[in-house]
């Protein structure tokens, strides 16, 4: 189910169906649509075009992708940016809605949109992004389907000034640079070693009282993130889709975990304990059970903790923001 923000060109994601934002006539444009068209070859898309003839703003219909990588072309009309008075909201929201009912009436597991209305028609960027989230996620909440929000650059998707100034300073105030991390692992290390060698030479007795036998240490091992994972399902009266969706990833990624042998990604996890609404310290348990923790050296890591800290577990609200600072996003 999972809703993917992607910095990329939407004529060469490989999925079922990618959207074009047209005009009514269904006519060839500039930009992001003229690419389209060049791609799939002008005449063919523009014959198909033609023969459907009209569409009307807030709808959507479906032509062959021809030469794209995509099967199918969904074309959409946005509404034109007037103040926001006139209706503007409820026909983007239709764009997106209707868009993908169609590419699930014709079978697609996979779909790529532009942000709709927000180039020519000039429809404020937050605005048309926010519609965008809302829109597709109220369809994921129903449906499967991994739908793709592409944009060109990081300037068509930016977080209100106050939240980026707020993220950008607690990244200031704790991030941690990577050799310096190093250097105080190497110096702890060397401490120890010298520790150890010194506990050697005088107690070497203990040490040879204190070792245990391998199938010891393995006799002892503790729960695994599956376990763990869904025993916080269990405490928090969740279903395992709620979590899942409220995770960002697939459903069949999901069923993968319930197998106890299999070891998730560092992003995968981290996107489950958010799901599950964890404290820091939750969160940072949970992630020990895979083998991984939030670290002061990694962007990322703070950005996620900036948010649990802040108690805002909305997982597409934080990949808003890691995408912002051009770092990888949660799910899927």
């Amino acid at each position: 189910m999972p809703l993917l923000i992607v910095r990329n060109d939407i004529t060469k994601m490989n999925v079922d169906v990618i959207v074009n934002a047209t005009n009514p006539m269904l006519k060839m444009g500039g930009g992001v649509s003229g690419a389209i068209f060049t791609i799939a070859g002008r005449k063919q898309l523009q014959d198909a075009c033609d023969a459907i003839g009209h569409c009307a703003q807030g709808d959507a219909v479906i032509t062959p992708g021809f030469d794209l990588p995509a099967k199918y072309v969904i074309h959409t009309v946005g509404p034109v940016w007037h103040g926001g008075s006139s209706g503007e909201s409820d026909q983007l929201a239709d764009c997106y809605t209707r868009s993908l009912h169609l590419a699930k009436q014709h079978g697609c597991e996979s779909i790529a949109f532009p942000l709709v209305s927000s180039g020519t028609y000039r429809y404020p960027k937050q605005e048309a992004l926010n519609i965008a989230i809302s829109a597709i996620s109220a369809f994921l909440l129903e449906h499967d389907m991994t739908v793709y929000l592409v944009v060109y650059d990081a300037k068509a998707f930016m977080l209100s000034k106050q939240m980026f100034a707020s993220i950008e300073k607690y990244i200031d105030d704790h991030y941690v640079e990577e050799q310096s991390m190093k250097y105080r692992r190497l110096s702890t290390r060397s401490s120890r070693f010298e520790e150890e060698i010194t506990y050697q030479r005088h107690d070497s007795f203990a040490i040879e009282s204190a070792k245990v036998s391998l199938n010891d240490i393995v006799g002892q091992t503790d729960e695994s993130f599956s376990q763990a994972l869904f025993r916080w399902i269990d405490r928090k009266g969740l279903k395992d889709s709620d979590v899942y969706k409220k995770a960002n990833i697939d459903r069949r990624l999901f069923s993968k975990i319930r197998n106890a042998d299999y070891h998730p990604s560092k992003n995968t996890c981290i996107a489950l304990a958010i799901a599950l609404e964890l404290n820091l310290d939750q969160i940072r348990d949970l992630l020990g059970k895979a083998g991984y923790t939030l670290t002061r050296s990694s962007k990322a890591d703070l950005i996620i903790e900036f948010h649990i800290i802040n108690h805002q577990y909305d997982i597409i609200q934080i990949n808003e923001a890691l995408f912002t600072f051009k770092q990888p996003i949660l799910g899927a």
